[in-house]
């Protein structure tokens, strides 16, 4: 999804009884304890589900996770809408669900694949009437490790709670109200079902939505590749010059060019992500202004989020406007293609004259940085049930 602000405060403020629920309400103690007996008979009608709620909050994450250096990026609001197994369950259905287009003929995961780390191959997506979107579909993967929690290539939503509702108003992409969304959820039973087990009654509110939808989203956690298995076979954070254990010759040459060139400037900790937008000299004049368009600040002029570069090789074709169809044309681009916009990021310059100044990769180590590229690709990820559709 590419993806209104959320009414709870004011609709605690203005709720006076002392039986009135505030719509920060979080999920339920109860949380994975199973359907009862008449409930999964409703959810089995329509949906795979398991009777107890998949794990969803309780990863078994390895250490290079747990650092604080990408420990601190976890953008999941903890006080007002942790993930719980229940709520996530939830949001998976409502991700998979074409009930949340105006014409029941899109879902957001119409626009982000799950073989694609959540992403679409395509250069822009179609919309429930066939209109083209006007950004590519950025992968959803580890996008809770982002330490402004902000989303979308401009990070025009303030939180993800914000993003997941966009794309359902969306002109071109859903095209369904908020109140019909509301309305259209009400009448099907398996969801009067969920939103109870999830927040303790049936009431389904679009403030409940989003938080179902962010929960599942924060849940898409890439873990599990060859890279992550060597650094947890090494047992430490890998030295400049040290070698990954079960990594070929070239891949471990390729991650020692990567940290030279792409991690270490831009593309920072063990997750390969950005901890803000920057302008990265794709163009000397943007047809898209990209966060400059949001705030209207010519210094923020052709800048744009990056999402992570796990399962990278997976997110085909490349940038906000998917104007790369590889990753060869990538490394092309920074190789020798950096242009020199007035807001290019320093990183990108060389520091005495400050212009432009392209990396001037040679094939060989193209050639490695791609085979190290492929290390970060987690198919247990691409494959896991607990992400895949659960509509029968």
């Amino acid at each position: 999804m590419r993806t209104p602000t959320i009414i709870a405060a004011t609709l605690a403020a203005t709720c006076l009884l002392p039986a009135c629920k505030k719509a920060t309400d979080k999920a339920t103690p109860s949380d994975g304890t199973g359907f009862s007996k008449t409930d999964y008979e409703i959810i089995s009608a329509t949906l795979n589900l398991p009777e107890s709620a998949l794990n969803y909050s309780g990863f078994n994450l390895p250490a290079h996770f747990l650092a604080p250096s990408v420990a601190s990026t976890n953008n999941t609001p903890t006080n007002t809408n942790p993930i719980t197994n229940d709520g996530a369950t939830l949001g998976r259905v409502l991700f998979y669900d074409k009930a949340l287009s105006i014409n029941n003929t899109i879902a957001c995961a119409s626009c982000h694949k799950q073989a694609n780390s959540f992403a679409e191959p395509i250069q822009f997506s179609k919309g429930f009437l066939n209109g083209l979107t006007e950004r590519n579909s950025m992968s959803l993967a580890n996008a809770r490790y982002y330490t402004n929690g902000k989303f979308f290539w401009d990070e025009r939503a303030v939180t993800l709670e914000d993003q997941t509702l966009m794309p359902i108003q969306h002109p071109v992409e859903m095209g369904l109200t908020l109140d019909s969304l509301e309305k259209k959820l009400s009448g099907k039973d398996y969801y009067k079902v969920l939103f109870k087990k999830a927040f303790g009654d049936d009431n389904i509110t679009r403030d409940r939505v989003s938080k179902a939808l962010a929960q599942f989203i924060r849940a898409m956690v890439s873990y599990q590749s060859k890279y992550d298995d060597a650094l947890t076979a090494l047992g430490h954070t890998p030295a400049p010059n040290e070698d990954l254990p079960g990594f070929t010759q070239q891949e471990n040459q390729g991650l020692r060019v990567f940290t030279a060139n792409c991690a270490g400037p831009c593309h920072n900790t063990e997750l390969q992500t950005m901890p803000v937008a920057r302008n990265n000299g794709l163009d000397l004049v943007y047809t898209d202004n990209g966060v400059g368009k949001i705030t209207g600040r010519t210094i923020d002029n052709g800048k744009f989020k990056s999402p992570s570069l796990r399962n990278v090789m997976l997110t085909a074709p490349y940038m906000h406007d998917g104007r790369f169809q590889t990753i060869e044309q990538v490394l092309e681009h920074y190789s020798t293609g950096i242009k020199n916009h007035p807001n290019l990021d320093n990183r990108l310059k060389d520091p005495v004259t400050g212009v432009a100044r392209p990396l001037n990769l040679t094939q060989q180590q193209k050639n490695a940085i791609i085979a190290f590229l492929n290390t970060l690709t987690d198919t247990k990820f691409t494959t896991d049930t607990k992400y895949s559709d659960p509509f029968k």
